[in-house]
């Protein structure tokens, strides 16, 4: 298979770049192609604007969706969105690398997300949620954050994590990808003592090992749980008779 990975970190020093190159390490080993999004070191600009365009539709104002799915149609997204759209179109999975920053993805993962999910080329009106463009294909999130397990748990006061990235997972699940489950490690951060710090490190070790077994069984993973299509009437609200799978869509205020 052909495996994406994303990164999203602008040290080449930190435990997150570490990470994603034993993630593209594994998958050479089991025998994948790889392809690379170091955006950080690609310069992505993750801001989208009318700058990017040589014209934009309508004419006389940016109108972001209209304005990529002019493009979408033409053939001439800008060349960095194309390498990249090209990238997703040919990968069968994509691992994402990241740190949680003020309790959500940095802004060079949003941005890239904005602009390389065009509209018309990446979904449309018709093609989202479970007839999305890009069903079939598979994500996992690798991430780092500075709050520790209980803090980052359901109750704890630095906010559920799941709870955090789910904005995230369910961009993804318009697409028609599947998410697997959260890999999350805890605590990382520069401020331990030195006995903390050592125990630390050997825990990063042998996540680092970990990561080949979880390239090769990847597909043999259930997928996080999204309410379907069918699960929802016609203007969109989700059926009495329908499970809540998320905070985020439920029955009741």
């Amino acid at each position: 298979m052909t495996v994406l990975v994303v990164i999203a970190h602008p040290d080449k020093n930190s435990f997150t770049q570490s990470w994603a190159a034993e993630s593209i390490r594994s998958a050479t080993v089991l025998g994948h192609e790889v392809l690379v999004s170091d955006l950080y070191k690609m310069k992505f600009d993750p801001i989208e604007k009318a700058d990017h365009y040589k014209v934009t539709f309508p004419s006389d104002h940016f109108d972001v969706l209209k304005t990529q799915e002019f493009h979408s149609q033409k053939d001439s997204l800008p060349s960095e969105v194309k390498v990249e759209l090209n990238k997703i179109k040919k990968c069968d999975l994509i691992v994402f690398h990241f740190p949680v920053w003020w309790f959500s993805p940095p802004s060079a993962l949003k941005g890239w997300m904005e602009r390389v999910f065009a509209n018309g080329a990446a979904h449309d009106t018709t093609h989202r949620f479970d007839s999305g463009k890009f069903k079939g294909k598979r994500a996992q999130f690798c991430v780092t954050t500075g709050a520790s397990k209980q803090e980052s748990a359901f109750n704890g006061r630095e906010a559920d994590i799941d709870m955090l990235l789910w904005p995230t997972a369910y961009t993804l699940k318009y697409l028609g990808i599947d998410v697997l489950p959260h890999k999350i490690i805890n605590s990382l951060h520069s401020y331990h003592s030195e006995n903390k710090k050592n125990e630390i490190e050997r825990n990063l070790k042998l996540e680092l090992q970990n990561q080949i077994e979880f390239i090769a069984k990847c597909f043999t993973v259930e997928p996080l749980k999204f309410n379907n299509d069918t699960d929802f009437t016609n203007d969109g609200r989700l059926k009495v008779a329908a499970k809540s799978l998320t905070p985020f869509i439920r029955h009741s205020e």
